[in-house]
């Protein structure tokens, strides 16, 4: 591992800009540009009101895909309630990153999950920019509101699909549905930590499990992924979670790991920076362990799984693939770190 950056504090996310710089979240509350030297800038003006405290504060961030044009920029974070209550929920603005690369303008909140509730777990949250510029949001369930999972009328545990602007394309698959939200996609999920677009456009994310069974998924419009009715995990101290692990009419993950590794980012790698055995694979960060698990995925199946990073001590928090076609992490501590991971000698 080669370390681009330190002393950053618990980031979460980690975006590309031009030049060989990068945009770095920090749950606490900030966002900064980091040089290509590994410069720290300082925390960028203009972010809206965040309610920092336990799993929540200022979670993912990527840019546009036209971001060298637009400069425009989309994050999550959480977002307080009323004055006066410890309500919350996951929302996600759109900005434009200043050309001083010192704050953003236009700030605009085009999501806010319902209902907020008084939780300080499971926010989710990553954001996916598909190809027609619809964004893909990926929602925890906010832990004590599991049992909103399988109800259509909020946005907890759920793939919502947007437009930039915030709007439900016509084609979601709810949009039609009397009393269900248009913005949902697909539901009965847990707290996803992880989300990303395969080589051929499809829409991958994965989600943590209670305790055992954190899965990956592959979002279908419609579809009902589960959770809380089935899942591989068990009830924390022990005991039976639902209904077991299958049940007509929702949908069997693509993998999932019993124990918990506590997954948080992937990334597929599309490039050779790593010989072309590893072109293709689906990389996964682990909080729990500190590992990079490399998954080769093939006809519709986890073919092989390899742990990589045997003796790092740090939560994995994001993976990403940078435009120089090589992986890069962040680290969530206090110490939090950004770091390139090398190509083996």
């Amino acid at each position: 591992m080669a370390s681009v950056a330190t002393g950053l504090v618990n980031p979460w996310a980690v975006a590309f800009l031009p030049e060989g710089r990068f945009l770095v979240t920090e749950r606490p509350g900030r966002m900064r540009v980091i040089e290509a030297n590994g410069q720290l800038g300082p925390a960028l003006a203009g972010l809206p009101s965040i309610a920092a405290g336990g799993q929540g504060g200022l979670l993912d961030v990527v840019t546009d895909a036209d971001f060298a044009r637009n400069r425009r920029i989309f994050f999550c974070y959480s977002e307080p309630g009323a004055a006066g209550t410890s309500d919350n929920s996951t929302a996600v603005a759109r900005a434009t990153l200043a050309p001083d690369n010192r704050s953003l303008q236009d700030v605009k909140v085009i999501f806010s999950q319902k209902p907020k509730v008084a939780s300080n777990l499971h926010f989710g949250c990553r954001i996916v920019q598909a190809p027609d510029g619809n964004l893909f949001l990926a929602l925890g369930e906010r832990y004590h509101r599991k049992d909103d999972a399988q109800k259509l009328d909020n946005h907890h545990g759920k793939i919502v699909r947007i437009t930039a602007d915030g709007a439900a394309p016509a084609d979601n698959p709810f949009r039609e549905r009397a009393g269900a939200l248009p913005e949902i996609w697909s539901y009965g999920h847990r707290n996803a930590q992880g989300a990303t677009l395969a080589p051929d456009g499809k829409l991958w994310m994965h989600e943590h499990g209670p305790q055992g069974g954190d899965e990956i998924n592959l979002p279908q419009p419609g579809r009902n992924y589960g959770w809380p009715v089935i899942t591989y995990g068990e009830n924390y101290g022990g005991g039976k979670v639902g209904e077991g692990t299958a049940k007509a009419g929702m949908e069997q993950p693509l993998h999932y790991w019993v124990p918990s590794i506590a997954p948080s980012g992937m990334a597929f790698l599309t490039s050779d920076r790593y010989g072309a055995a590893w072109r293709g694979s689906l990389f996964v960060g682990s909080l729990k362990f500190g590992k990079l698990h490399r998954l080769e995925v093939a006809g519709g199946k986890v073919q092989r799984e390899e742990k990589l990073l045997p003796n790092n001590n740090e939560r994995i928090r994001d993976v990403r693939q940078g435009p120089d076609g090589f992986l890069y992490l962040v680290t969530d501590s206090p110490q939090g770190r950004l770091l390139r991971l090398a190509p083996a000698s």
